[in-house]
């Protein structure tokens, strides 16, 4: 069985030997070629340029028996898109070129027709993956969830409190409904774009649910979500990761989405055992643990490992993306005790 195969297959919850594996953000600046690269062209071109973002996508490919490949991109492309650009400061996260201040700005966002013309390059890239993985590696695409890229969007960029986008929501929900709406419907083009090109599974990134109440969080996010999962093809491999949404696991297990990525602070053990036996989990190593040492991260590799012995529909992961500190022989390491596990 190869990797490909073999991350399939887990996604199905299928039998295996041992689990997939890949990391969110592989691709990244704890690679010395990364930044080499980035260096060299800078993070947006690399995102714009199909060659780059390939390259990008295939240095963790040729260093580490990863299972799949995911895109090198970044969820903000679908702003941008739309009309909205997007920077990186200088102290660190994201600035938005403007902020959504009203509803007329939200009306005046480009159609979402227009997003798999202007985000063609995405599509030029996962194309040349294709090519290059040869079905060797399960290829990922991704994108954020209507919420999560709202919440840049309202906010002008990072945020630390959320208080516009909740505000919008608490006080102007046609408004907050009408922005959703459009995410939802560029979303729904883009992961059909990505599909077209060669995807084998799309992870949506709803890395700012855990903020929204958690009484709003099925208004706020997870309808959207459930609206897109159900416009891609029946029994195509959706993949939901949410940052502090454990207590929504049981919903987002019957959004038809077919893998849950589990953040680190849940117990995977424990979700699985009460999640429906055809929905997989993914995850949930800590990042900080490829901080350590090689001997400390294959030791935390088994544990995780020997918890979710016998259950079937596991990928192996982290809880959130490596950190850029993470050390070369702590991912050998993790590598090493998945590919041998027995």
């Amino acid at each position: 069985m190869n990797s490909r195969d073999r991350f399939l297959a887990a996604c199905a919850c299928q039998p295996l030997d041992r689990p997939p594996v890949w990391i969110m953000r592989q691709a990244g600046r704890y690679l010395p070629e990364y930044r080499e690269l980035k260096a060299k062209h800078g993070f947006l071109k690399m995102v714009r340029t199909p060659e780059l973002a390939a390259e990008a996508s295939m240095q963790p490919i040729r260093r580490f028996a990863f299972d799949a490949a995911i895109l090198f991109s970044d969820i903000l492309v679908i702003p941008e898109a739309l009309g909205q650009g997007y920077t990186f400061r200088e102290e660190g996260g994201i600035a938005m070129e403007r902020r959504l201040e009203n509803r007329s700005m939200i009306e005046a966002l480009g159609p979402e027709g227009a997003v798999t013309e202007r985000l063609s390059y995405v599509a030029e890239a996962m194309a040349l993956l294709k090519r290059e993985l040869a079905g060797s590696r399960a290829l990922l695409g991704f994108g954020g969830s209507p919420w999560t890229l709202a919440t840049y969007m309202v906010e002008g960029g990072s945020s630390e409190d959320f208080a516009r986008v909740k505000a919008l929501y608490y006080e102007d929900r046609p408004t907050f409904d009408l922005l959703l709406g459009k995410l939802t419907a560029s979303l729904i083009a883009y992961f059909k774009m990505q599909i077209g090109a060669g995807a084998d599974a799309i992870q949506i990134f709803d890395t700012w649910g855990g903020v929204i109440a958690g009484a709003d969080y099925e208004a706020a996010s997870l309808r959207w979500i459930r609206a897109i999962v159900a416009a891609m093809p029946e029994g195509f491999p959706i993949i939901i990761y949410g940052k502090g949404t454990g207590a929504h696991l049981i919903d987002q297990a019957f959004t038809g989405a077919r893998v849950l990525s589990v953040d680190g602070s849940n117990d995977l053990a424990g979700v699985r055992r009460s999640l429906p036996e055809n929905v997989a989990v993914q995850g949930n190593l800590d990042p900080t643990i490829l901080n350590t040492t090689p001997e400390i991260a294959g030791r935390e590799t088994r544990r995780l490992l020997e918890s979710m012995r016998g259950s079937a529909g596991h990928i192996m992961n982290l809880g959130h993306g490596i950190l850029p500190n993470a050390k070369i022989g702590c991912v050998e390491a993790l590598l090493d005790a998945v590919t041998s596990w027995k």
